[in-house]
């Protein structure tokens, strides 16, 4: 491999700026939601946002070609991470889960970055099999690569990222060319063997997910039932959000029936922050939150589209699915359409590793932009 390949001359009009504007107007609105959720986080988002634009920045400018020939290394270190993040002494043990590395300035959680690598790895693993990807040695291969790092994450317990990344990999083969035939057959198994799942884990004495996993479903299916323990955020969440009315209470208020102020939901600042977007910046500010991410995520898969390579194309699609599926998980989450489970609301819920690799992602996107579509 050619070390020329590492950056090449590229030009400043074909940089995608609109997608930087997109990111970047999304990620103050982080800022500040995150800040009025719970003043204590504002600053530390604030070093992630920059962080993340200079890892963006940088990725940006190196051939994505260069990197992903690197893709048995970058596969290996994101097991390599999921691994070492179960061991005890090294993996951070909190609220029942082992999912982050003390590095010293902050916690590392080692399968936000594992989801972008895995789409690095798999984008070059279809490239090299677009040919036979439907045949069944190569879907044997590709389902035995993604089900250890889905047991690594699903260990720690994780499941709501296991499901997230699961989907993202079915996207991917998908966009890979997967046959119809194929995915036809998976979904008339799929589908009945997911409702029969649900049917089982909500039996007493059922073997197959912890305990507070089961109570989680039993909520969602009735949430009035367990309205004083499982379903309690939830329900505070929907009322939150329903509150705010058309243009919401304000950043920062300090109105007593506020949700935020007090204290009904558990960790504003992450998992539910939608509901103080709703809450403080109503309709109007949900409908501004999901239209930036859908306008990235739809900007993502445009530049993927006129990609030089099958490559650039999973790495474009790969990233704008994962922060698709990651928003609408997280919103349906807290508008009570799912199960409680715990996942980021992309550039905007806190959290430095998710922040950081969301922007390593988008530089990627980048970078794709500036190649151009017939380079050999």
């Amino acid at each position: 491999m050619k070390l020329i390949k590492l950056r090449r001359p590229y030009k400043l009009k074909d940089y995608k700026f609109s997608l930087v504007i997109l990111v970047l107007t999304i990620s103050l609105i982080g800022i500040l939601v995150v800040g009025s959720a719970n003043q204590s986080y504002q600053n530390r988002q604030i070093v992630g946002v920059v962080l993340g634009l200079c890892v963006m920045a940088v990725v940006s400018l190196i051939d994505y070609v260069w990197i992903v020939g690197f893709y048995w290394i970058l596969y290996f270190s994101s097991v390599f991470m999921l691994a070492i993040v179960l061991i005890p002494g090294i993996g951070v043990y909190v609220n029942g889960a082992r999912r982050w590395i003390d590095i010293g300035f902050t916690n590392f959680q080692p399968s936000e970055l594992a989801k972008i690598l895995l789409i690095l790895f798999f984008s070059r693993f279809i490239m090299k099999h677009e040919q036979d990807l439907s045949e069944r040695q190569t879907i044997i291969k590709a389902v035995v690569l993604i089900l250890i790092p889905l047991v690594l994450i699903y260990k720690e317990p994780n499941l709501s990222t296991t499901i997230c990344t699961a989907l993202l990999f079915c996207f991917l083969m998908y966009i890979g060319g997967l046959s119809y035939r194929f995915i036809g057959a998976v979904l008339l198994i799929t589908i009945p063997a997911a409702i029969i799942f649900l049917s089982i884990v909500v039996q007493p004495n059922q073997k197959i997910l912890d305990d507070y996993q089961q109570k989680r479903i039993l909520a969602w299916l009735d949430p009035e039932e367990y309205a004083s323990d499982e379903a309690y955020q939830q329900n505070n969440s929907v009322m939150a959000i329903g509150s705010g009315q058309l243009t919401g209470k304000g950043l920062n208020n300090n109105t007593t029936t506020s949700v935020k102020n007090g204290n009904f939901i558990l960790e504003p600042q992450t998992d539910f922050i939608f509901a103080i977007i709703g809450e403080e910046l109503g309709f109007v500010g949900c409908c501004l939150v999901i239209a930036l991410l859908l306008l990235i995520v739809i900007q993502c898969i445009l530049v993927g589209v006129r990609a030089q390579d099958m490559s650039g194309r999973i790495i474009c699609c790969g990233v704008g699915t994962l922060i698709g599926i990651q928003s609408f998980i997280n919103i349906a989450v807290a508008t009570q359409i799912f199960p409680n489970t715990g996942i980021t609301l992309p550039f905007v819920s806190y959290g430095l590793t998710s922040l950081v690799s969301l922007y390593f992602g988008i530089g990627l996107v980048l970078n794709v932009s500036l190649q151009p579509k017939k380079y050999k």
